[in-house]
């Protein structure tokens, strides 16, 4: 016997989804003679010739879903050249973000950067310095990487209190795609590193010549430098023609209309890393270069964009991820952590990417308090808010990767709450 409000093995779900269906049809039919939209008869878009292959030459999702779309939240910055638009979360499937609904950061706006002009100069702490074209550029040997990118303030209004309601503002400043590009390693190679050489200045080409510092080893390892995102060349919102990829580590560091990299012996504590982009602890002191993004999963059905309508039988879906490495277990608790069950994680697991999890749940009707939670391949348990805070206090912005509680009341709506 299935106990009431719990989650569902997965022969149970099988079997009862299939006996739903058979219900659901007989009541399909028993209405057929009432909507003439449904089977056997033929909907007005089935007795007409639609539209030719020239109507649309690059290609945009159905008008039925004109809603899906990336939002801004307007009193969040001073104006929206130094601001933030978030992926609906809500709405997208899989692990690949489409590059329309990739979520955008800027800290000038965004250039319209002309790629026969654009230039990358290598120079600093290296044999030969290089200035590159795009052309030089596509000429060496490319590789295509699957990596999210996570602002590290996603999350960060709810530091002191839940106070948006919503998956997409919340947890809309990451996304997922695959990137094509050239190993920083490989540019690296060509001009020569200087023994002396211990870090890299990166810096972009927009107005605000938004600029990191990084570690010379993470340069050498997986960092890449890509000129195209999910089969076409990047946008210009994510950087068009140029940018750093920096997997694993908080999106900012992930330099868009890369135009310099420069190396030296030790950081150049710029302004990205000293004023901003510090998480400020309770006693007053900062933490930097916290580059890393920690272990984080959030619930993305049910959300309060997208309650329950009625009780019965649901799929409880969501997306994990880590900057270590791969995700290795996502439990979910329907009771605000008292309990927790395993999900299953759905390929492909990568390392440093989005990774599916669903688990099936038969709602009561009843109250419930959904949380996931993600461990990563070494070990690490994503924390509650509460744990966080007592470690950081409640005036950082970055870094909250705290576990996400969705209520449901019995009417199906979902609320964003936090548990002390």
């Amino acid at each position: 016997m299935v106990r009431r409000n719990q989650p569902l093995g997965r022969r149970a779900f099988l079997g009862l989804g299939a006996a739903l269906s058979g219900v659901a049809l007989g009541a399909r039919q028993g209405r057929a003679e009432t909507r003439l939209a449904s089977p056997p008869a033929d909907a007005p878009w089935s007795q007409s010739i639609g539209a030719g292959v020239v109507d649309r030459p690059y290609g945009r999702p159905a008008d039925y879903e004109a809603g899906v779309i990336r939002r801004n939240v307007p009193w969040l910055t001073a104006g929206t050249e130094s601001s933030i638009s978030f992926s609906p979360l809500q709405d997208l499937h899989g692990i690949i973000t489409p590059n329309g609904l990739f979520f955008e950061r800027y800290h000038a706006g965004r250039p319209d950067v002309d790629p026969e002009q654009h230039r990358l100069m290598i120079h600093g702490l290296v044999e030969r310095p290089l200035i590159l074209s795009m052309h030089d550029i596509v000429r060496f040997p490319s590789v295509s990487k699957i990596h999210f990118i996570e602002c590290p303030a996603n999350g960060g209004m709810e530091w002191r209190a839940a106070q948006l309601n919503s998956l997409q503002f919340t947890h809309g400043m990451i996304s997922c795609a695959e990137w094509t590009g050239v190993k920083l390693s490989t540019l690296l190679d060509e001009v020569g590193v200087k023994k002396e050489a211990r870090w890299a200045m990166v810096e972009g080409a927009d107005g605000a010549h938004m600029n990191r510092s990084l570690p010379l080893d993470k340069c050498l390892d997986d960092c890449l430098v890509v000129y195209a995102q999910n089969g076409e060349a990047l946008r210009p919102e994510q950087g068009f023609p140029l940018r750093l990829l920096v997997p694993g580590w908080e999106g900012n560091v992930s330099i868009k209309w890369l135009r310099r990299i420069k190396l030296g012996e030790r950081p150049w504590y710029t302004r990205e890393e000293t004023s901003k982009y510090t998480d400020l602890m309770p006693d007053g002191t900062s933490r930097g270069f916290t580059w890393l993004i920690d272990a984080k999963s959030v619930i993305t059905f049910p959300c309060p964009e997208k309650p329950l309508r009625g009780p019965g039988l649901y799929e409880i879906r969501g997306l994990a991820w880590c900057g270590q490495g791969k995700v290795r277990q996502v439990d979910v608790s329907i009771d605000g952590g008292v309990n927790w069950q395993r999900a299953q994680l759905h390929e492909p697991v990568l390392a440093k990417a989005l990774t599916r999890f669903t688990l099936p749940w038969r709602w009561d009707g009843g109250p419930a308090l959904l949380q996931s939670r993600v461990i990563d391949e070494t070990g690490y348990v994503q924390p509650t808010i509460a744990q966080l805070r007592k470690q950081r206090g409640v005036n950082s912005v970055y870094h909250n990767n705290a576990i996400q509680t969705w209520q449901i009341k019995p009417d199906g709506s979902v609320f964003d709450v936090q548990l002390s």
